[in-house]
């Protein structure tokens, strides 16, 4: 069996060792080791699953049984945190080789990374870091895509990034900065919805004026995710994706709006800390699977009366 990994014609196809699983209008959820007992007894454990990539970099151990495990029966989404993509510095080369190992042994669906900084000489920070939207920042950006997507042999989903300050020296926005990135290298896009609701609350601007300059057509995943309400030094509201908790009624209708626009794309229920039991956590994916399968009965009956 063999695969196209390209984007836009540049790669050639691969051999496909491991069960290939179709993802297009599956909701999934990430993949805690804790659950997996109760997903392997569940009957409808749900769409896919997503993994982080850094988590699984050692050479073997019980987080690849797991995953290996889980990889036999669903379809994996490899999703990068620590690649530093947005970084003034070279990209770690032997983390970008631990990243392609994995693509190569468990032959992800989708692969994706931030559009962050998360580096500093040889110091790594626990967070992904915003950075000025300027024509140096995005040619630089645009090399760190490109020497990623040769290197892996296939195209990178970037993340729209949740955040918090901006940079006075930004000559662009951030959906006109995304757009210029996906010119420059053909790659896909990671549209985290709930990072559109935490940014445009932060800074003051409309989340739907944001979707409607977004690139949609270039999605190939979309996360979705929960937040916590703090308040800043002045009092204000101020949002932190923390993915400790369900999605927010806000961005669940903003979710169906994209959706609404795009028809079915394959989407993702981040949970990462206060992890919930399974069914918790497949509740979240269900409502969303529910939107997805709504919508792609719409798209149906459009294309069937086009046809007609």
């Amino acid at each position: 069996m063999s695969t196209s990994t390209g984007y836009g014609g540049r790669f050639a196809l691969v051999s496909q060792r491991l069960p290939k699983h179709g993802i297009v209008g599956l909701a999934g959820t990430s993949f805690k080791h804790q659950h997996l007992p109760a997903i392997l007894a569940d009957d409808a454990p749900g769409g896919f699953f997503e993994v982080h990539a850094e988590n699984y970099m050692g050479a073997g151990g019980a987080p690849h049984a797991a995953l290996a495990r889980i990889r036999e029966d669903f379809p994996v989404s490899l999703h990068g945190v620590c690649m530093s993509i947005g970084g003034p510095q070279p990209l770690d080369q032997t983390h970008l080789a631990r990243f392609k190992d994995l693509i190569e042994r468990y032959e992800p669906a989708l692969v994706s990374e931030h559009l962050a900084w998360s580096t500093h000489e040889t110091t790594s920070y626990n967070d992904l870091l915003p950075l000025p939207y300027t024509e140096a920042t995005a040619a630089r950006v645009a090399d760190h895509i490109d020497e990623v997507q040769e290197t892996i042999g296939r195209r990178l989903l970037l993340e729209n990034p949740s955040t918090y300050v901006t940079f006075r020296e930004s000559t662009m926005n951030e959906t006109a900065f995304i757009r210029e990135l996906v010119r420059r290298t053909g790659c896909g896009l990671l549209l985290d919805v709930n990072n559109v609701f935490v940014s445009a609350t932060n800074q003051g601007y409309s989340a739907l004026d944001y979707l409607g300059d977004f690139p949609l057509k270039h999605v190939g995943e979309i996360h979705l995710a929960g937040h916590a309400e703090q308040q800043d030094d002045e009092g204000e509201l101020l949002l932190i994706d923390s993915h400790n908790g369900p999605v927010a009624d806000a961005v669940w209708k903003l979710y169906e709006l994209v959706i609404a626009r795009t028809g079915p794309i394959p989407t993702l229920i981040e949970w990462d800390s206060a992890i919930p039991d399974w069914p918790v956590l497949k509740r979240e994916a269900t409502a969303a699977q529910r939107i997805l399968d709504r919508h792609a009965q719409v798209t149906s009956r459009e294309k069937f009366r086009a046809s007609a």
